[in-house]
């Protein structure tokens, strides 16, 4: 049964990823920064290192885009905690896609590896991405010829939502898919806990 915890911005629900790895014995996170490749500002990759290694954990850095797929599947076998940084979901899918390694995630999510996701590393755990479109520049994936992404979850993130400088985007999106799609828009301070096919939404209070 696969356990996910899913938030816009991982440094505003630093309590809320507390309480998700609270029982958790390995203290060590496999740290994927991919999506942020593409992005000019990158502080909310440097702000959840910190928010983990506040936490007592230790961070292992796997860029998926300039690691090999061997390595890369090594690295995932021994993997028990994976974080998805935030950044653009195309470019990220891109990413898994050419290294091939998607199944391997649902793979060993299915056999007990917890999956974090921020912003693209939650929203690219829905069955199909071109919904974020709006959101993310998708012509930044050049060799990306289909959206078809992880379908763990039988919902579609929409994250930042009524947040500076995603308001009218995050609008934008809700307006056009809210009745073709089951959107969970959640603003930076919110975080989905999943388990299975469960979920709960929670604040983090600070």
């Amino acid at each position: 049964m696969s356990k996910l915890f899913l938030t816009s911005y991982l440094a505003g629900t630093k309590n809320l990823v507390k309480e998700f790895l609270k029982d958790v014995p390995e203290k060590e996170i496999t740290f994927v920064p991919t999506a942020s490749n593409t992005e000019d500002y990158k502080g909310y990759v440097d702000e959840a290192k910190q928010a983990f290694l506040k936490l007592g954990f230790s961070i292992n850095i796997l860029d998926i885009s300039k690691t090999e797929k061997q390595k890369i599947e090594n690295i995932l076998k021994d993997t028990k905690i994976l974080y998805v940084s935030g950044g653009n979901t195309f470019y990220l899918l891109q990413e898994l896609k050419r290294k091939k390694i998607l199944d391997t995630i649902k793979d060993k999510m299915s056999n007990g590896m917890l999956y974090i996701g921020e912003s693209a590393g939650a929203v690219i755990t829905s069955k199909n991405i071109e919904y974020i479109q709006i959101m993310d520049n998708k012509e930044i994936a050049t060799d990306l010829d289909n959206y078809e992404a992880m379908n763990i979850t039988d919902f579609y993130i929409l994250p930042h939502n009524n947040e500076f400088p995603f308001v009218e985007s995050a609008k934008e999106t809700i307006k056009i898919y809210e009745s073709k799609l089951n959107l969970l828009p959640i603003s930076n301070s919110e975080a989905v806990f999943v388990n299975g096919k469960d979920f709960v939404v929670k604040n983090d209070d600070k």
